[in-house]
């Protein structure tokens, strides 16, 4: 099957997922030893949604909240347990790997070769997407450019780089494939707030030059507000909200207000509390 890009670039039906984790038990006999018992973590809880081509559309929750595990289960590195996800009209479960050509993901943590050099980094994924070196180091360099990335600092290791730069370096490897879905997990946690601005304005202009599809997750409230032309809030992995930010707050009943008094509105507490309660556990970030 191939990829329709006439259809929506995502659609979510009743997604649902479950990990198993093991779990000690004390044991009230003579010894008082341990047994070992797995317990159930939800996720992700019949999440259903649509994302037009075109659209950067974020998903707000706090750290454990199931942001990730969405994540993963639209780059097809995990299988939901009920519910349906397409992109561009493929099954993620079914198409897996014409999927994988035609999306692209950066997580909060990327994965490099750290003794390597960003380019060295990014010459590697060229030949693996089969894209002629040449060509691949011009339009990383010029993506570089545009986050504010020296072309002097391309040969350098990764190790030496900074948390941003190497961030930026995992956009650039994104993006050289030009995706038809750009995953974006978390992308900026952790920047300062320069490479963050840098970032969200890179994929700001992405998205309006190329009319990009970008899945944009985060718990930075004006940064979703900022980058984002819809958002949905996700909370112990069920979607409590999804709309315009004009819209959610006009259901929260705050028109006035910020994202945070919206979120606070729906669950009876700030982000910040609910950060402290989800603390990722057992993949179900």
């Amino acid at each position: 099957m191939e990829i329709d890009l006439t259809a929506a670039a995502i659609q979510c039906e009743n997604l649902s997922k479950i990990f198993r984790v093991p779990s000690k038990i004390r044991d009230d006999g003579f010894f008082g030893r341990f047994k070992r018992k797995r317990k159930e973590i939800v996720a992700v809880e019949d999440v259903t949604f649509e994302v037009p081509k075109g659209e950067i559309f974020g998903i707000l929750g706090p750290n454990g909240s199931g942001k990730s595990t969405l994540i993963r289960i639209l780059s097809t590195l995990v299988f939901p347990d009920t519910g349906r996800a397409r992109i561009f009209g493929l099954d993620v479960n079914q198409d897996t790997m014409t999927v994988r050509k035609h999306i692209n993901r950066v997580s909060v943590d990327a994965a490099f070769f750290k003794k390597l050099s960003a380019w060295e980094n990014l010459s590697y994924a060229a030949r693996l997407y089969g894209i002629p070196v040449r060509e691949a180091r011009k339009k990383c360099v010029g993506i570089l450019s545009e986050m504010g990335f020296d072309e002097d600092r391309v040969d350098q290791p990764l190790e030496d780089m900074s948390r941003g730069m190497q961030q930026k370096v995992a956009v650039a490897r994104a993006l050289f494939t030009s995706p038809v879905l750009l995953l974006m997990d978390e992308p900026t946690t952790g920047l300062d707030p320069i490479s963050k601005r840098q970032v969200q304005d890179y994929v700001l202009r992405i998205q309006k030059q190329h009319e990009a599809t970008v899945l944009f997750t985060s718990h930075d409230m004006d940064e979703a507000e900022r980058v984002c032309n819809r958002i949905a809030i996700i909370h112990h992995g069920k979607f409590i909200a999804q709309g315009s930010v004009t819209e959610l707050k006009e259901q929260a009943g705050c028109p006035e207000g910020s994202l945070e008094d919206v979120f606070f509105e729906m669950t009876g507490k700030d982000l910040a509390l609910a950060d402290l309660e989800n603390e990722p556990t057992g993949g179900a970030a």
